[in-house]
């Protein structure tokens, strides 16, 4: 007698708008539609919301969100917001079948008071006991999620895939050197180390573009623009942008900057990577992991000297970028494809009792 198969169907319970174009929201976004494309039923159901800090009222939502679900659902829950709903997680622990799906942990945003901090700690690590696998898209993240008393048997590693990309090298352009940071403006994300950095390279010909929302942070935001006011016929702010623009940014671009103060994988890496650009970053969180060596220059997280350093040599020497160019070229022959991601994700699920 052959066995009854298992049902390929999930619910993806998505903190927000999923459009939003950031690194999180990309990876739940692709990992669904490739899911779906592989014949599995995927349903997703968004809770509105100020997450990780919802309110009173933002998470009675999430409650009779998570109550309409039927026993038995195989939830995949976005860490922004399952981190913040352990006393929901925990209430239906039973019947649901939970898998948390961490990006990074919450408590290890940049900026949070130490009493935020310490919430945001004890209600993740008590969420994700009730979790029967934890999905984490790095080795890094893995070890975060360990140190809140995860055991790695429980922990699956499904890192972002990419779109394959021609690999073909950027004939010479002529103007100032276009540097790109793509990142929301947070603290996090290191823009004011990088216009720190930046301020003391005002000899050499650059422009720097940067793509991402300013309104996730707008305190931040404002702060930023008043930092790069010296430099506004060289810094520029684009906000979000769709993904066919995004695209084009990268392939204007000479190299790909980020200064960030920690990743839970970087997926912007990998995208310049597929676009073949020499890459200055820090080695923040799994950033370390996710940038090859010979494909970019990898400096102190929080450290301004250093991060100058390494974009003077870039920004100077043609032979360096041609180089770097050429490692990023063939580390995107190694990237997996989201379908394939896709897949080791699926077979994830399909563990999960």
């Amino acid at each position: 007698m052959s066995a009854t198969p298992v049902p390929r169907a999930c619910c993806f319970l998505i903190p927000g708008d999923w459009t939003i174009p950031t690194g999180g929201y990309t990876y739940d976004r692709r990992i669904v539609l490739a899911l779906r494309e592989a014949g599995w039923t995927v349903d997703v159901r968004s809770v509105e919301g100020a997450w990780p800090h919802p309110g009173t009222a933002e998470l009675a939502t999430a409650e009779e969100v998570i109550a309409s679900l039927a026993d038995g659902t195989l939830v995949v829950a976005d860490g922004l917001a399952f981190g913040a709903l352990d006393d929901a997680v925990a209430r239906h622990a039973v019947r649901l079948r939970w898998v948390a799906l961490v990006h990074h942990p919450l408590h290890l945003e940049t900026g949070l008071s130490d009493a935020a901090r310490q919430h945001l700690l004890v209600s993740e690590a008590r969420a994700l006991r009730h979790a029967r696998r934890v999905v984490v898209t790095s080795p890094n993240t893995a070890v975060d999620v360990a140190a809140m008393g995860v055991p790695l048997v429980h922990t699956a590693v499904v890192e972002p895939g990419t779109d394959p990309l021609p690999r073909s090298v950027k004939p010479p352009r002529k103007g100032p050197l276009r540097l790109l940071c793509v990142a929301t403006l947070t603290a996090r994300k290191g823009h004011s180390l990088l216009l720190q950095a930046l301020a003391g390279l005002m000899p050499l010909d650059w422009e720097l573009h940067n793509v991402g929302s300013a309104t996730r942070d707008p305190g931040t935001a404002a702060r930023l623009q008043t930092q790069a006011a010296p430099m506004a016929d060289r810094v520029f702010w684009h906000g979000d942008v769709n993904a066919q623009a995004l695209h084009a940014h990268y392939a204007a671009a000479d190299v790909f900057v980020l200064a960030s103060l920690y990743e839970g994988y970087g997926m912007v890496i990998t995208e310049a990577l597929a676009h073949g650009l020499p890459v200055v970053a820090s080695d923040a969180g799994a950033l370390a992991q996710t940038l090859p060596p010979d494909a970019g220059l990898q400096v102190p997280a929080g450290e301004v000297a250093p991060l100058q350093a390494a974009l003077a040599r870039v920004m100077s020497d043609a032979r360096l970028r041609e180089r770097l160019g050429a490692g990023a070229r063939a580390a995107a022959g190694r990237l997996p494809t989201w379908p394939v991601q896709a897949a080791r994700f699926a077979t994830v699920l399909e563990g999960v009792e």
